[in-house]
């Protein structure tokens, strides 16, 4: 028999046995380790893609989340501002209170001043007519004691009328 490539007939034959046990071990091998390495694999990359996936997911929640905090501060300064302002208008309602109430005081403390004032004068008047009816008694009195005639008596009016003074007697 003529040998191919010079190769005897039991090497053929071990190379095809051991091509076929190399083509088992590695059906087997493919089974027992390439199986359990490619579903390693393939686990790992969906822990991956799951990691991806929840970090986009947490990063929208961040991004809603600082969305709902800025209209949150927008809305308390809107309140603010409206608090704010409710209290400037508070404040000025009060200040106009208290002006009013101001003036109405000073303006009681006016009015009570002008009715002593009036008070005052008109006891000041009672007083002069007082003083001029003990006047016009000791005049009685005088004119009684002495029994003047009536010229003396009207020189004795006349002279008491300029002592009081003529303002004082007319009113």
């Amino acid at each position: 028999m003529e040998r191919l490539f010079n190769l005897d007939p039991q090497l053929l034959h071990d190379a095809v046995l051991l091509a076929i046990a190399v083509f088992v071990m590695f059906l087997l091998l493919s089974y027992l380790l390439f199986n359990p390495a490619r579903e390693f694999l393939r686990k790992r990359e969906e822990r991956v893609k799951d990691n991806i996936d929840s970090a986009e997911k947490a990063k929208a929640d961040a991004e809603a989340l600082r969305l709902d905090y800025e209209n949150r501060l927008r809305d308390i300064h809107k309140e603010e501002n409206e608090i704010l302002s409710a209290a400037r208008r508070k404040a000025l309602e009060n200040e106009a209170k208290i002006l009013e109430n101001a003036k109405a005081e000073a303006a009681a403390i006016i009015a009570r001043a002008n009715r002593e004032v009036e008070l005052e004068r008109k006891r000041a008047e009672d007083d002069i007519k007082k003083e001029i009816i003990s006047v016009a008694s000791m005049i009685a009195g005088k004119v009684v004691s002495e029994n003047i005639d009536t010229s003396v008596q009207d020189s004795l009016i006349d002279d008491t009328l300029k002592e009081i003074g003529d303002q004082t007697w007319l009113s």
